[in-house]
């Protein structure tokens, strides 16, 4: 008798429903940067990746219109076959400009583009060193291309080169996040360039978190550490974060991108992204590279939020950046910190396993510009009630993180 894949799934469900880790989809019904309306309630949102709170901005929503008034709603096709619009031309030289490459090329979106880039520029046998907490879609692209994937200790780049030395004589690619999405930490790049170098290493970095919100013009976290081209030859973004649109791209050489739309199988069999969606991105890069007032904003809540933290005694992990995780520990913990918060009127989303390690369960606050001080003082003052309930013992659901 074969096993029943659907049983199979289904048990699998019931499982992490049982360990109280079941995911569940929520329909926003109405959104008003930062504010959400789910299940009739408007909740003053702290989740969402729009950093510079370009995604409602009129000058987004203006050239998105015009843009599909002028090329409609779909690009209808490939790149390859029709696909490549104007506006898709446009983005990727401005990106490319941005990023200080030569070229840039652009993915629907970020998951893709890793596992895409992955692909083209690893074979069986490879070697693949990634970062232990680097998002899925790195880890995904080196096992499907069938590299061997090894992986080292968070942000550790002497343990990053020594996995380097693993496998001598072959290709190899090191791979970091630039900000990690969960921990919020940046990685210790100029260390993990000097290691690729050392090992004739090639060096990828996917910043999609540090993109628009760091370095000079918000170039992003490999820009502020002080490097190049020649330092992270392969350079990874999201569009649908800082920039508050959809999409990903990937800018290094020429050579290399002219490469991938010839081999990146997830660019040359995919529908290229809406015209119009490039267009509102474009205008979205416009502001993000004259956005220090924003950053500033941005910048201002962070101080705020953690400054209010640490005088209530609540362990935010050390990050400088919009990705504010409150370390809770048990996922039972985390579900009821987040349900006490959304009856408060504030949606702070539970991550728990196997997003995080078990035991790691977490609220990733996430800050944006959109936010005001009065927006982060009532969150604060909602995490004060919490470690209130907490510490008299009211509530033995919610325990003391």
């Amino acid at each position: 008798m074969r096993p029943d894949l659907l049983a199979r799934l289904a048990a699998r469900q019931q499982a992490q429903a049982e360990a109280g880790l079941l995911r569940r989809l929520r329909t926003v019904e109405d959104a008003d940067s930062p504010w959400l309306v789910i299940d009739g309630r408007r909740l003053l949102g702290f989740a969402g990746n729009d950093y510079l709170g370009l995604a409602a901005h009129p000058a987004l929503r203006e050239a998105l219109l015009d843009a599909a008034r002028r090329w409609g709603v779909g690009a209808t096709a490939a790149h390859l076959l029709g696909g490549h619009r104007a506006p898709h031309a446009e983005l990727e030289a401005a990106l490319a400009d941005w990023t200080g490459r030569e070229a840039a090329l652009l993915f629907a979106t970020g998951y893709m583009a890793n596992i895409g880039v992955l692909d083209a520029l690893l074979s069986r046998g490879d070697i693949c060193v990634q970062d232990r907490l680097n998002h899925a879609s790195l880890l995904d692209g080196a096992r499907l291309c069938g590299a061997v994937l090894r992986r080292y200790p968070h942000a550790d780049a002497d343990a990053a080169a020594r996995r380097l030395t693993l496998r001598p004589g072959t290709a190899a690619l090191l791979a970091s996040d630039g900000v990690f999405s969960m921990d919020g930490d940046v990685a210790p790049l100029r260390a993990l360039a000097a290691q690729a170098r050392a090992a004739q290493a090639t060096l990828l970095i996917d910043d999609a978190h540090g993109l628009g919100v760091s370095g000079p013009r918000g170039a992003g976290s490999v820009a502020a550490a002080g490097l190049d081209a020649g330092d992270v030859p392969v350079l990874i973004g999201t569009l649908g974060k800082a920039l508050g649109t959809q999409g990903a791209f990937v800018a290094g050489p020429r050579a290399l991108i002219e490469a991938l739309a010839q081999f990146a199988r997830a660019h040359v069999y995919s529908t290229a992204p809406p015209p119009a969606v490039a267009a509102a991105t474009l205008a979205a890069l416009h502001l993000a590279r004259q956005g220090e007032d924003l950053r500033a904003r941005l910048a201002a809540r962070i101080a705020q939020l953690r400054a209010g933290a640490a005088a209530l005694g609540l362990r935010l992990l050390p990050s400088q950046t919009p990705i504010q995780p409150l370390l809770l520990g048990a996922a039972r913990t985390a579900l009821a910190w987040s349900h006490a918060l959304e009856q408060a009127g504030l949606y702070v989303p539970a991550i728990r396993p196997p997003t995080v390690p078990v035991g790691q369960a977490r609220l990733r606050i996430v800050l944006s510009a959109a936010h005001g001080a009065e927006h982060v003082a009532r969150l604060l003052d909602a995490l004060a009630a919490l470690r209130a309930r907490a510490d008299a013992a009211a509530d033995p659901a919610i325990a003391t993180p």
